[in-house]
């Protein structure tokens, strides 16, 4: 499935993602409207309770457990640092149940992936920010984004809860998502940036974005996890199509994110989930801001491009070639999608299909208009 967010410049106006979601529940990329200044000094002396120092010293201690570990540090010209760790280090190994284990082989079977998509998609190739110059981290490593102490005084809530999302209710227990979003609350800045998260109590107290927690176990070297995509689509012009793949190997049940017919980013292990660890019964695509009613209004984040679906091509976000995966790893068109657009006034969705882009929709808004006060 390949998708596409429109920016507006001088910066990309795309507080939401350019992806896809497949899971147990209603996951989806979240974009919080949330700021925030850059400061000097640390936040310890703001802490209100143990549990939020303790909270503090605990991501701190991770930090500069992966510092050590690196064997090689990038500095992005975009300010994010990047530390090339090896891959048995990584955070996904902290996890109770992956304790002492490492990266396990990549699946020899994948999804059949028909010649005509696989030609369209090429190499795959996967633009960021961090490797614009060429660089990436040497082998048996593989590239962690620094969390840095301004990320930490910038964010706004509590820090036992640092890189999840908010609680919810009325969702299904087990979820995998991953796909583009901006969030500025979390990494300081309008980039779109590549994100993963999961859950297996519907965000209550397990899971994360990216690898913010133990969880995710991540294979490549060339990818990393909330770094900046680099270049983004432009409202009304050029567009940027990224390609991306959950699929569960029916051989050891993990469940796999894949770029297209291309690389393989990482896994989520199946020990991690309850639901997931059978199969997925629902399957979502699409986009979702936060919306926490500041002044009692709607917000004013805007989704995909700003600009509502009936603008189309050029000027709205879309998803194109829709698809699922079935029980013999056969990518299957995904008919009888249910458009659903929770506040129509504020974003909008309209679908259709045609013979270049099977199953597509473009979605997005502005947001807080005239028409949704």
């Amino acid at each position: 499935m390949a998708c596409s967010c429109g920016g507006k410049r001088p910066r990309p106006a795309v507080p939401l993602l350019l992806a896809l979601l497949l899971v147990v529940s209603c996951a989806l990329s979240v974009s919080a409207s949330g700021g925030g200044g850059r400061g000097n000094g640390t936040r310890t002396a703001e802490f209100r309770s143990g549990d939020e120092l303790r909270a503090y010293q605990s991501i701190v201690a991770r930090m500069d457990k992966m510092k050590k570990a690196s064997v090689k540090t990038i500095q992005s010209a975009d300010g994010d640092i990047i530390h090339c760790v090896p891959a048995h280090l990584q955070p996904a190994f902290d996890h109770p149940t992956l304790r002492g284990q490492k990266p396990e082989a990549e699946p020899e079977e994948r999804p059949k992936i028909s010649a005509d998509a696989a030609e369209e998609e090429g190499d795959a190739v996967f633009p960021q920010a961090w490797s614009d110059g060429g660089e990436s981290c040497p082998g048996g490593t593989v590239p962690i984004r620094r969390t840095t102490e301004s990320d930490l005084r910038r964010y706004s809530g509590s820090l036992r809860r640092y890189g999840m999302k908010p609680r919810a209710s009325g969702v299904r227990r087990d979820s995998t998502s991953d796909g583009h979003e901006v969030s500025p609350q979390l990494y300081g800045d309008n980039s779109p940036r590549f994100f993963t998260y999961w859950t297996s109590d519907a965000y209550q107290a397990t899971g994360c974005y990216n690898l913010h927690c133990s969880g995710f176990v991540q294979t490549n070297r060339r990818i990393a996890i909330g770094a900046a995509i680099s270049p983004a689509s432009a409202y009304n012009g050029r567009q940027f199509d990224i390609s991306l793949l959950i699929w569960k190997d029916p051989r050891r049940g993990h469940w796999w994110l894949q770029l297209g017919s291309g690389p393989l980013v990482g896994y989520w292990p199946s020990s991690l989930f309850s639901h997931l660890g059978g199969h997925a019964n629902m399957v979502q695509f699409g986009g979702e801001v936060v919306n926490t009613r500041p002044s009692g209004s709607h917000t004013p984040t805007q989704m995909g491009s700003g600009h509502f679906p009936r603008e189309g091509f050029n000027r709205a976000a879309y998803f194109r070639n829709v698809q699922v995966v079935d029980w013999d790893n056969n990518l299957l068109p995904a008919r009888d999608l249910r458009l659903v657009a929770d506040h129509p006034a504020c974003y909008g969705i309209q679908g259709g299909y045609n013979r270049a882009w099977g199953n597509y929709f473009y979605y997005g808004g502005p947001g807080r208009n005239v028409h949704c006060p």
